[in-house]
Formats: structure tokens, sequence, C-alpha cells
């Protein structure tokens, strides 16, 4: 499985963080390299994250609709 390191931007409930993952892109015909966001819904089992963190989540079983990841640290 793939992990995914991010910042938290949302708390929503008691178990589920949104957080918003940066990576850097390079155009395949100008070279210029640009930055792409995207955002997931994660499961937070303990609740203790807070807006501005780091977490680490990685991919597992769905748990709801639009919820399938879950942090490990």
């Amino acid at each position: 499985m793939k992990h995914f390191e991010g910042t938290v931007i949302t708390k929503s409930g008691t178990k589920t963080i949104g957080v918003e993952v940066e990576s850097i892109k390079v155009h395949p015909r100008y070279g210029k390299r640009y930055r792409v966001h995207k955002k997931y819904l994660v499961h937070d089992e303990a609740g203790d994250k807070k807006v501005g963190d780091q977490v680490t989540f990685v991919g597992t079983r769905p748990m709801s609709k639009s919820k399938h990841f879950k942090v490990t640290k």
C-alpha cells in the first residue's frame, strides 16, 4: 500500500479528518513544475488530530461512502 503524507485541513465528526496532500508535477511539454493539491477523508481512530497537524495515512477497506483511508502516524 502507498503511504500518503499531508496536512489536516478539516475535522468533521469525532473520527473523521480531511487531509490535503500536495504533490509537484512537471508539465509534459514545457517542463514547468507546478503544485497539485488533493483532499482525502481519513479515519482517525484516536480522534486527537487537530487542524494543521502533519499526518501519514494509508489505504484500507471502505469505512463509508467516501472514507477509504486510515491514519498510521
